[in-house]
């Protein structure tokens, strides 16, 4: 299996295609990378080393390649801030805080546990471009590295103040008020996966004025007791206990915390899709501005947008394209259909932590507003889509290939109107299908999305037919 490469990072399967010698390579490039970029931002910047801040999931290999990256890094010629076990949004938050010239993510987020991968954040605690990463690549395979010399080493600093600091973040905004929220006494399942995720939410929870807590793979072993990804097909046994615990709602994030799904009391999932739309809303109520998406994401967030009066943009599928559509369109409030909300006031990165302070300030409001309710009914306030979420594997596709094959798929379906953007959108007139390569794992995904369950699952299976009969895939 090869390295997947994009914006969103570097990764692979450690032993295999996450080796030594590629960790290396890429952290030395980064460092290079970091030095370059520092030097174009600012021509006076000194003899003052650049400086890295660094942090990772609970996975088991995170410690070691955290080492390894540390000390190239170091040897490199920068100063780096370790914070140990951190979110990823935590991270992008310390890079930016700490003004650091760059940050460094080591964790394969929704993927499985013997994956891992470099995330690289620039001085704003921002995901690279695409255009950056090329310019990191293009160090990589000129291996055009700078070493330091003996006396020009960085230092290596632990520090593991800026989880508080996060959460002091949330808490601050205006209109998250914990006192409001304590007085409904809600009980909640927390779902932490054994993640990066497994202190700080509980933590948020409580200093939210949430006292009633059922943790659930919260040890920070690393040891993922599922798949990972908090979808549907993976989360049984945590919709199973959440029947059983009496707990007002569920939540639920990955390894790296940037994702954010719900149970509602009865033990229906409130929607991956859905902790965007309704963070969105109820932020919507507070600042009027646009939104953003990406093509992958339900209509149900264009629908809500529609009804505050605002516009509905979408991005290519990658937090740094969304974030760079927000940026460019002025938006209020963002993010991906899996869960990933991006709050500007914050910072511009998807954040669980942020995102289930808005929903549960939101769903609080709602509940005083109408004088009690549950989550279930809260959910049928927003625009009802179905989706489906399908997989198939690239096998030995090339670029060009893949670009034929969207093509000809395009083709069969003149009524629909295509976007190639970002791999193939049909829009239909009451559904839609997205084809694209994935950007974290060799395989293509089809999303769909319909009136209901059975359409979606329907048009899913369609264009898995229509990939499988215009390729070897089997």
């Amino acid at each position: 299996m090869s390295l997947m490469i994009s914006v969103s990072g570097i990764r692979g399967v450690v032993g295999e295609s996450l080796t030594p010698k590629n960790l290396t390579a890429f952290a030395s490039a980064f460092a290079t990378w970091v030095r370059r970029s520092r030097e174009n931002r600012d021509k006076s910047c000194g003899n003052g080393l650049p400086r890295i801040v660094i942090g990772r999931d609970t996975r088991p290999t995170g410690k070691q390649i955290a080492g390894l990256v540390g000390n190239v890094l170091a040897l490199s010629g920068c100063d780096v801030v370790d914070l140990g076990i951190a979110t990823t949004p935590t991270v992008e938050l310390a890079t930016a805080a700490a003004e650091a010239d760059g940050g460094l993510i080591i964790t394969a987020s929704h993927n499985p546990v013997e994956w891992n991968a470099l995330k690289m954040l620039n001085h704003r605690g921002e995901f690279l471009s695409a255009e950056e990463v090329e310019q990191l690549l293009a160090i990589a395979e000129e291996e055009a590295f700078h070493s330091a010399r003996w006396n020009g080493i960085g230092k290596l600093t632990l520090s593991n103040g800026y989880d508080n600091e996060h959460i002091d973040c949330i808490l601050k905004m205006p209109f998250i008020d914990p006192a409001s929220i304590e007085q409904e006494d809600f009980k909640v399942l927390v779902d932490c996966v054994e993640g990066a995720g497994f202190a700080i939410v509980p933590e948020l929870c409580r200093r939210l004025g949430i006292g009633n807590l059922t943790l659930t793979a919260c040890e920070g072993t690393g040891i993922f007791p599922r798949n990972p990804e908090p979808v549907e097909e993976n989360l049984a046994a945590t919709i199973a206990l959440m029947k059983r615990s009496g707990c007002d709602f569920g939540i639920i994030v990955d390894p790296d915390v940037d994702r954010l799904a719900l149970i509602s009391e009865d033990g229906s999932l409130f929607g991956e899709e859905y902790s965007l739309v309704a963070c969105a809303d109820f932020y919507l109520g507070i600042k009027k501005g646009a939104v953003v998406n990406n093509l992958s994401s339900s209509r149900a967030l264009a629908d809500t947008a529609d009804r505050h009066g605002v516009p509905c943009y979408s991005a290519k599928v990658g937090e740094a394209n969304v974030t760079a559509m927000m940026k460019e369109v002025g938006a209020t409030i963002g993010g991906e259909g899996n869960g990933g909300i991006i709050l500007p006031e914050l910072h511009y990165g998807r954040d669980a932590l942020v995102g289930i302070a808005l929903f549960v300030q939101a769903f609080t409001n709602w509940r005083s507003d109408n004088r009690g309710g549950t989550l279930s009914e809260f959910r049928s306030r927003f625009p009802d889509y179905a989706m489906a979420k399908e997989k198939i594997r690239l096998g030995a596709l090339t670029p060009e290939m893949l670009d034929t094959l969207f093509s000809d798929i395009a083709k069969l379906y003149p009524e629909a109107k295509a976007n190639r953007l970002d791999g193939l959108k049909l829009d239909f007139a009451d559904s839609w299908a997205h084809l694209r390569p994935s950007n974290t794992e060799p395989i293509i995904r089809i999303y769909t999305e319909a009136p209901t369950r059975e359409q979606a699952e329907r048009l899913a299976c369609e264009m898995m037919q229509k990939i499988a009969a215009g390729t070897a895939v089997p």
